[in-house]
């Protein structure tokens, strides 16, 4: 018997600015649902701005759940479309 957990794989976007690398990462902070992280905020100052911008990436961390299954094969079909499956063991 094999025991897997998996998690849902979403993320959004958001535009943000600011005046530095910190403003732009507790700009997108604070627009972080719960359950959710920052899992990119690459920085670019347009021509003519003193002001960085960024469209940065968030994930979402939560929701994870357990699903079981005899082997491996019958483990990842089990997997439900939009789902990650982040480890197995074995029982």
């Amino acid at each position: 018997m094999l025991i897997g957990r998996i998690r849902p794989v979403e993320t959004r976007t958001v535009d943000v600015e600011g005046p530095s690398l910190e403003a732009l990462s507790a700009a997108v902070a604070a627009q972080l649902p719960a359950g959710w992280v920052a899992t990119d905020i690459p920085a670019a100052m347009p021509k003519g701005s003193q002001l960085l911008t960024s469209t940065a990436t968030m994930g979402r961390r939560d929701g994870v759940e357990q699903i079981e299954a005899d082997d491996m094969a019958a483990l990842e079909a089990k997997v439900p479309e939009g789902w990650q499956l982040l480890s197995v063991h074995s029982l």
